[in-house]
């Protein structure tokens, strides 16, 4: 089968690998119909990711139809559509029960102690190979995959498998409550969905700062104020927005790769110059007492973060990899109901062969370019 392959960084290829086979009776196999490119996958072609093990095949957002399932899944059957959650759970340990999936202790095959496990990551998730592909085999499918109903469309449907989730889960890490300011820093597809997330967990305004001129568009779109950092210091702009207290919580959709305000360049793979950025705005705009969710990528071994300043204003600081199993339902639930509509956020689609120039147009931060879906059937 056809597979977007890692083989170093800036080196990934469309390659063909073998077919995924059932390797545990909580296994199941399925036929991907749609996949979709991530930032969190640039993390890895960039470097940002490291430790990534050559011919790991990418990706870990997936729509698809069960095609083959292990004898111990007993709540799905060949022929039935699928979404697939970006992180692996086993769904029985005291974790998964706890609603922590992305802490499961016995996913990760490196032990317990090795934190989340998901498609397409590095050594230490695994790595399970991923989504970017014709096929997959999906482990712990009982709470791995979740049945699309007929009127959700497929490409409804693959914004749940990790970008609508992690935004849900970035509000409620920030305590977004009734009334609240609210500030999302940066406005890609997942800083989209927060502003969703924010304001139908009651958030009175959502302020959104990114340097990309479509991207704030679309923020406008859903009423969101908006400031471009590229024109102006996002620092006083938000200060005076919000009469020199800041707002009352902070969801941190960037990571490990912010760029300075006015360093965008057309280098091919180019880790952001700013790694710190989003954090050190984060911590100096969010009012004393207030509360930062941190959904943006950070690997092990970054360590730099301006813990006396976030000390010294009382903040509440929580952050971590999306249990999408826990929040995926009620989610499916608003799309299906017509209160939240995925398709308005994506911009491309590409099909499986064009999955290596679409690569290199996302990591470059075309404008236009939020959402890229891969059409593979």
């Amino acid at each position: 089968m056809k597979a977007v392959v890692w083989h170093g960084t800036g080196d990934i290829r469309l390659d063909d690998v073998d077919d995924p086979r059932i390797q545990e009776p909580t296994d199941a196999l399925i036929r991907i119909t749609r996949s979709a490119i991530c930032g969190t996958d640039l993390h890895m072609v960039r470097g940002t990711m490291p430790d990534m093990a050559e011919g790991t095949v990418l990706g870990h957002e997936a729509v698809g139809v069960v095609e083959e399932v292990g004898d111990a899944v007993r709540g799905f059957t060949p022929g039935e559509r699928v979404v697939v959650t970006s992180t692996i759970g086993c769904g029985t340990c005291s974790y998964c029960r706890a609603g922590y999936f992305a802490q499961c202790d016995t996913a990760n095959p490196n032990g317990p102690a090795a934190g989340t496990c998901f498609f397409g990551g590095p050594k230490s998730t695994g790595p399970i190979n991923g989504l970017q592909a014709e096929y997959a085999r999906i482990p712990h499918a009982m709470t791995t995959l979740v049945r699309v109903p007929d009127s959700v469309s497929d490409d409804q449907a693959i914004l749940l498998s990790d970008i609508f989730p992690t935004a849900w889960f970035g509000a409620r890490l920030a305590e977004v409550g009734s009334g609240d300011t609210v500030l999302v820093l940066g406005a890609g597809v997942v800083g989209q969905f927060a502003i969703a997330s924010a304001k139908r967990q009651g958030a009175g305004r959502v302020i959104v700062v990114d340097g990309i001129s479509s991207r704030l568009d679309k923020a406008r779109a859903q009423n969101a104020e908006t400031v471009n950092f590229n024109d102006e210091d996002p620092v006083e702009i938000v200060r005076e927005l919000t009469g020199g207290i800041g707002p009352d919580r902070v969801i941190e959709a960037v990571g490990v790769d912010a760029e300075k305000p006015g360093s965008r360049t057309d280098e091919q793979w180019k880790p952001g110059d700013a790694p710190r950025q989003a954090l050190d705005w984060a911590v100096e705009l969010v009012a004393k007492a207030g509360s930062v969710g941190i959904i943006g990528v950070y690997p092990p071994g970054f360590d730099d973060f301006p813990i006396g300043a976030a000390m010294n204003k009382n903040l509440t600081l929580r952050m971590g990899n999306c249990n999408h199993r826990r929040y995926l339902p009620q989610l499916l639930d608003l799309v299906l109901t017509g209160a939240v509509d995925p398709l308005t956020f994506i911009t491309q689609h590409e099909k499986t062969t064009s999955a290596i120039d679409a690569y290199k147009s996302f990591d470059l931060r075309e404008d236009g370019w939020l959402k890229t879906v891969l059409d593979v059937a």
